[in-house]
Formats: C-alpha cells, structure tokens, sequence
C-alpha cells in the first residue's frame, strides 16, 4: 500500500509537467483511502519541479532494487516549477 512520504515512480507522461514514466516523486498526501495522491517531483538538488494530484494507476512504488536515473529537464517559458492538479477526487 503506497502511503505518505514513500517515493513512487510515474507510470504516465505528464507533458505539461515535463515529467516521464520512471520520473520518482514522494508522495505528500493522499487521498480517498489510496485512491489519488499528491506527488512532489524535485531535481537531484532539491529544486521542486512539479507537485501534481495523480490517480492510484500512474504512480507504483519503488523496488529496493531500482536504480535512480538522471536526464536534463525542459522548464517551462518562464523557468518556473509546475504547481498543478488534476483529477483530484472528493473525499
């Protein structure tokens, strides 16, 4: 069970975001019993990228036995992180 602050990895594209599949994030909340969460994606240096409400089927846990990978990320125009949400259930 994904709980909060367990690093999970992206399952789906989020062009908007500039985020990949494998991308790692730390959950922040979640909501609806593990239905959706609020997931924090940071650079190696700790600089926020995006913070995005994603349902249960576009993230999965991590494995002890993964390995982080780095890539160069695409900022938006303004050189600004993401704070977005989307598909956020009631409670």
């Amino acid at each position: 069970m994904i709980e909060e602050h367990d690093r999970v990895a992206l399952t789906t594209k989020e062009p908007d975001a500039g985020l990949e599949p494998g991308d790692v994030g730390t959950i922040v909340h979640a909501y609806s019993g593990g239905e959706a969460f609020e997931v924090e994606f940071v650079t190696l240096t700790g600089d926020t990228v995006a913070v995005l409400a994603v349902d249960r089927d576009e993230v999965r846990p991590v494995q002890s036995r993964e390995l982080t990978h780095t890539r160069g990320l695409e900022w938006g125009k303004e050189g600004s992180a993401l704070f977005g949400t989307h598909r956020i259930p009631e409670e």
